[in-house]
């Protein structure tokens, strides 16, 4: 790699353990007062009535998040020194400090795409 190439890094996301809904997909939540004791991080509900009495498929739950395959796409590279077998590239990589990343060439870069004539 020279500096001012494009990469696209792929690495595994942090593992959270087991999320519930809220920090998994966002939801809001339940009331916070109003006789509220124990359903402030609950998902609420996870389906309609009788018809079609049972839950979807694909309905957002509670379960583990994280340490999934991650790719970060089109970090430019700002330094490569071969002799310490170091690369620094501008942005976020995924993965925790000292994890195992694979970096190889941009597939989306629009910079490569112009350099190609497309």
């Amino acid at each position: 790699f020279e500096v001012g190439d494009f990469v696209d890094v792929v690495g595994r996301s942090k593992g959270r353990g087991f999320a519930g809904v809220m920090k998994r997909h966002g939801f809001g939540g339940g009331p916070q007062t109003h006789g509220q004791s124990d359903r402030q991080r609950a998902p609420g509900s996870i389906g309609s009535t009788t018809t079609p009495g049972r839950v979807w498929k694909g309905q957002r739950m509670a379960g583990r998040m994280g340490n999934a395959r991650v790719t970060a796409q089109n970090l430019r590279v700002e330094m490569v020194d071969a002799e310490r077998h170091l690369l620094a590239v501008r942005g976020s990589v995924p993965g925790a400090k000292g994890g195992l990343l694979m970096i190889k060439q941009a597939r989306k870069s629009k910079e490569l795409a112009k350099r190609r004539g497309e």
